[in-house]
């Protein structure tokens, strides 16, 4: 009855039609009910309608598709330009700290022998000053004992003119006192003379001490302006590489002590340059350039620090970033995704030994690798590997090649980095490099 009662309202639109096959010994019809040709012509609507919207959204996934990886693209060359740019950045700041610790180490060669020469100018004015000192001394004693000499002569002389009975008896001993004087009148302007001579060759020797003081002086001058541009360039290679340490949450001083703990070879820290002055004790230049030895050797231990911490990065080259640290899909994500072609090489990021280098269940083919201040880092879905467990790497050592292994959705790698067991952002390591390497 519904039915029924539908045909019959349809009827007025869509009357019923009938469609004649006809063939040689018979006819048949196909009845079509109104209610036939509206379900068809819906069918067919839908179906047209089901049509133009899939080819729609296929043209935008298309179109966006497009969009995203031509930004992809001018993301990667301008990352690749940044890399290359601090590359290049990292040489010239490497080159300028050789140059400065040559700068330095002549720097201080040319200041001990400033030094030495002062002191010994000033050990020799010493020595003169004495001498004259010494010589003045035994002229006035002289002097005093000619002049004592006379007045007992002329008093002697006196008594005899008044004594005429012993003129003649006392004779030959005032031919005597006569003979003696005359012997200290000699040795006197012999004394005088040497006295003049002394005296001369101190006053030349005097503008000589006064020159080499002036020069001192000049030296001295030479050398603040020295150590003043090597404290500035110790405190502007300091800062970056304080702070680089500090932005990854490692305390700079436990760091340098550790270091210097277990250091050993060449390049180690810095002997301190010890010149004491006459009297025994340390010059403030000695000290200065003590204080600036220290500095440069805390440059230096960072220097051995940052070979050891994962600062680098683990691939080069063409690659793209992918997925970063943090919570993904609902579970967390404690690494960093580089993605690129099968078989692009993967480097160790620092000085470590490998403690793991095999499969391992959702990772794949996997390196880890254990480095000092209690880092370990991990490269996972790798292709290929090319270190053992146990083997030392340094840092930009190749360790394997980038894959598609364990649980994967495509080739990449996944970079962790783990401080005490725990999971930390790679990316703070490579951002707090940036600015220094």
């Amino acid at each position: 009855m519904a039915f029924s009662k539908l045909n019959s309202l349809l009827e007025k639109r869509f009357p019923d039609r009938r469609i004649f096959l006809r063939s040689d010994t018979e006819t048949r019809f196909i009845r079509l009910s109104p209610l036939a040709q509206v379900t068809a012509l819906t069918g067919v609507t839908l179906t047209f309608s089901w049509t133009v919207l899939a080819t729609a959204f296929l043209l935008i996934d298309n179109i966006g598709a497009g969009s995203v990886r031509d930004q992809s693209q001018r993301e990667k060359v301008l990352y690749e330009d940044r890399l290359n740019t601090l590359s290049t950045e990292r040489d010239q700041r490497a080159a300028e700290s050789l140059a400065a610790q040559t700068r330095f180490n002549s720097a201080l060669a040319e200041v001990s022998a400033m030094q030495s020469q002062l002191l010994r100018a000033q050990d020799r004015r010493r020595e003169l000053e004495t001498g004259i000192e010494v010589i003045q001394a035994t002229l006035n004693t002289v002097l005093k004992d000619r002049d004592n000499a006379r007045n007992e002569v002329a008093n002697l002389s006196a008594e005899l003119q008044g004594n005429t009975g012993s003129a003649r008896t006392e004779a030959s001993s005032i031919a005597d006192v006569q003979n003696t004087l005359d012997f200290l009148s000699t040795a006197l302007a012999d004394t005088a003379g040497e006295r003049d001579r002394i005296a001369g060759f101190a006053a030349a020797h005097e503008n000589t001490v006064k020159d080499l003081m002036f020069e001192a002086q000049l030296v001295e001058q030479r050398n603040d302006r020295i150590f003043q541009q090597l404290e500035d360039a110790v405190t502007v290679s300091l800062k970056p590489l304080d702070e680089m340490f500090r932005a990854v949450g490692q305390d700079p001083d436990r760091l340098i002590e550790s270091v210097r703990r277990g250091y050993s070879g060449l390049g180690g820290p810095l002997t301190p340059l010890l010149v004491p002055g006459a009297d025994g004790t340390i010059d403030p230049d000695s000290m200065r350039a003590n204080a600036i030895l220290r500095e440069m050797d805390r440059v230096n231990l960072y220097r051995i620090a940052a070979q050891k911490a994962p600062f680098a990065m683990p691939v080069t080259g063409n690659f793209r970033f992918t997925s970063g640290f943090g919570s993904r899909w609902g579970r967390m994500h404690n690494g960093s995704d580089f993605a690129g072609a099968h078989g692009t090489p993967i480097y160790a990021t620092a000085d470590g030994v490998v403690i793991h280098a095999g499969w391992q269940s959702g990772y794949g083919r996997l390196v880890k690798i254990q480095h000092d201040f209690g880092i370990e880092t991990r490269y996972a879905h790798q292709s290929r590997l090319v270190v053992r467990a146990g083997e030392r790497v340094t840092r930009g050592q190749k360790i394997g090649e980038m894959g598609n292994t364990g649980r994967s959705t495509g080739t990449h790698l996944h970079y962790e980095i783990r401080v005490g067991g725990t999971p930390v952002n790679p990316m703070n390591y490579i951002r707090a490099a940036q600015d220094v390497f």
